[in-house]
């Protein structure tokens, strides 16, 4: 496999991950983070650091938009849910 190839492969496993919690909505942020400790927002930030390193600015926002598929107040306004108090609870004690 040459670097191009896997840079590629990569690229649409990416693209893959983020049609499936497109395609999953219902998956709550707090829930991922609780779970597997990572979350769309911490894609974003990962997004945003991978353009750093390319010499690009991509903003949070921006990359937050590229995660979600749109601006992150809308998807918050159509799909996020107030976290219960069991699931904080689960998340600060991670934070320990």
């Amino acid at each position: 496999m040459t670097p191009e190839q896997k840079t590629q492969i990569e690229a649409a496993t990416f693209q893959r991950l983020l049609k499936h919690l497109d395609d999953n909505k219902a998956v709550q942020n707090i829930e991922l983070m609780n779970l597997a400790n990572f979350c769309r927002n911490c894609l974003a930030k990962w997004y945003s650091a991978a353009a750093t390193e390319q010499g690009l600015n991509v903003d949070y926002d921006a990359s937050r938009e590229a995660v979600y598929g749109m601006p992150y107040s809308e998807w918050k306004e159509k799909h996020q849910k107030k976290a219960t108090p069991e699931q904080l609870e689960t998340f600060n004690n991670r934070q320990k």
